[in-house]
């Protein structure tokens, strides 16, 4: 809370406690009548509750301090509970919980000894009384403890959503850049290798280094911008699905590589997340073949049902199942959607990514 705001609340909490304390004093002929020390009491409370942001526990041990001395003298009762209150409540919130109970218990003890020390005559308040004093304080401090609990769920929960997108932002940059700066920098080696040969294959590589350089700026300025204005302000494009495979194993054949594609049962419509998943998982194993496994053919099979299931199969020298951060990005996409992924060598040589994803009905 800023500064000026815990100043104004305080001064609220005074201008109750020192006027309702009057107003109560007409019905308590028989407490002792408000001077100036039970004014600087009743004033001493919300003086401390303009700190309590910087010290909480000052802010709620101060007060019971105050309010301790104010009845053990034997003012009337009244509204100066407030500054109690306000101060306990402040305590829980920033984290002082347990220092919080222990105050109040302090507190309570420390009425019937200040009744014993500066009381004008008055008598030890009764255990009843007491009882009634502790209960509505261990309310105030189980309520503060629920609001702060929840309070806490809900930050956890926005960080948890937070690094969530953030780790799917990743995930998008790192199967984009990967896929086209392979397509890249394979195209850019069949270029160099045909410009004086064959000419013409080469202008087309080039074209096609162009068009993977475009979609890669493309993909990162729209991950850039939701990282600095949120998803709110921030432009995206229609996220690819398998609508766009055809275009994503052209692309791929244009390197080199000899890829087909099969597809079995019937084809449904995916939820955009599934959708986007399944197109993921097959860039990024076929981004994995043409980087590292001197394949010469793939294929893609696709297969619905009850679970959509995604296989990519190469002809190359195989691999290892946890090298780098493809095969993990990918098996995060399946993990986070319900499904599974497993990657490793082939039984028939080459090596094998299949995911299963579950497709609602």
């Amino acid at each position: 809370m800023p500064p000026l705001a815990l100043w104004a609340s305080a001064l609220v909490v005074g201008v109750i406690q020192v006027g309702g304390s009057f107003g109560a004093a007409h019905d308590q002929p028989d407490r002792l009548a408000i001077d100036g020390v039970a004014i600087g009491l009743l004033l001493l409370g919300p003086a401390a509750l303009a700190v309590r942001g910087r010290w909480p526990l000052v802010g709620a041990g101060v007060p019971l301090l105050a309010a301790d001395v104010y009845l053990g003298r034997g003012y009337p009762y009244g509204p100066i509970f407030l500054s109690v209150i306000v101060g306990l409540v402040t305590a829980v919130l920033a984290g002082e919980r347990t220092r919080a109970w222990l105050l109040s218990g302090l507190g309570l003890v420390g009425y019937p000894l200040a009744v014993w020390l500066v009381g004008r005559g008055s008598e030890l308040p009764p255990l009843l009384h007491l009882l009634l004093v502790a209960g509505w304080i261990s309310v105030v401090l189980a309520v503060a403890d629920l609001v702060r609990s929840r309070r806490l769920e809900t930050a956890e929960r926005f960080r948890r959503r937070m690094s969530e997108e953030r780790l799917g932002i990743a995930r998008d940059v790192h199967d984009v850049l990967a896929h086209n700066i392979s397509m890249i920098n394979v195209q850019a080696g069949v270029a160099l290798h045909l410009f004086d040969e064959r000419p013409e294959q080469a202008r087309t590589a080039l074209a096609n280094i162009k068009d993977a350089s475009r979609e890669a700026l493309h993909e990162l300025r729209s991950a850039l911008e939701v990282l600095r204005y949120g998803d709110d302000r921030a432009v995206r494009a229609p996220a690819p699905g398998l609508a766009e495979l055809d275009r994503l194993v052209d692309r791929v054949r244009a390197g080199g590589l000899d890829v087909r594609t099969e597809t079995a049962g019937e084809p449904v419509a995916l939820p955009a997340s599934i959708d986007l998943a399944a197109y993921r998982i097959v860039q990024e194993a076929l981004t994995n073949v043409t980087r590292h496994a001197q394949a010469r053919a793939a294929v893609v099979r696709i297969r619905y049902g009850d679970a959509m299931m995604i296989e990519v199969l190469d002809d190359g020298r195989g691999g290892t199942a946890t090298a780098g951060n493809g095969i993990v990005g990918m098996r995060e996409r399946a993990v986070a959607l319900g499904g599974t992924l497993d990657a490793g060598p082939a039984p028939d040589g080459g090596f094998a990514v299949v995911a299963v994803l579950p497709v609602p009905s």
